[in-house]
């Protein structure tokens, strides 16, 4: 499998490329791959907790899927080595719709007779991403207000791992 890109390339938010259709005609998408995010919502969901703790994006963006699933996976270890799995709830708020795509160019011997350069390239799905706006709530996370130090933690492991820069809200 080829190496993924450096963030860079895929910071900008464009416009939304989603267009999948059951019917092959008005699908613009051929294929999308499949999302690397594996549960959107830990912990326990009918818990009466007193504490909410959002993590907000204070630039526009987009994450990749790889990225959220990476951080949710971090802070849920923290989450549940310190608080355990049934004190706390913590619900991802941002879904990776947008298909990213790649012009994949040859370099080396012969690779002027097999690449057709870059004109009207279009590119091959490669990932998915979420497109964050500035002032959106990326993770909330509800628990008792005697955890709150380890929500923090674990929001900041959450920042860590996404690009941009983010803000810790108490409620």
């Amino acid at each position: 499998m080829a190496k993924l890109r450096k963030f860079c390339a895929y910071r900008r938010i464009e416009r939304p490329y989603t267009r999948i259709s059951k019917f092959r005609k008005k699908a613009f998408v051929r294929t999308r791959p499949a999302s690397k995010v594996v549960r959107y919502e830990m912990g326990n969901p009918k818990g009466n907790f007193n504490c909410t703790v959002d993590l907000i994006s204070r630039q526009a963006l987009q994450i990749r899927h790889n990225a959220i699933e990476s951080a949710r996976q971090s802070s849920n270890k923290v989450l549940e080595k310190y608080v355990g799995k049934s004190n706390y709830h913590m619900k991802i708020r941002i879904y990776p719709h947008h298909v990213l795509r790649e012009n994949p160019l040859a370099s080396g011997a012969g690779a002027d007779r097999m690449s057709t350069g870059m004109q009207l390239s279009f590119g091959k799905p490669i990932g998915c991403a979420a497109q964050v706006k500035e002032g959106q709530t990326v993770v909330t996370l509800k628990l008792d207000k005697q955890h709150l130090q380890f929500a923090r933690a674990a929001m900041k492991r959450f920042s860590f791992k996404f690009p941009g820069r983010y803000s810790v809200l108490v409620a």
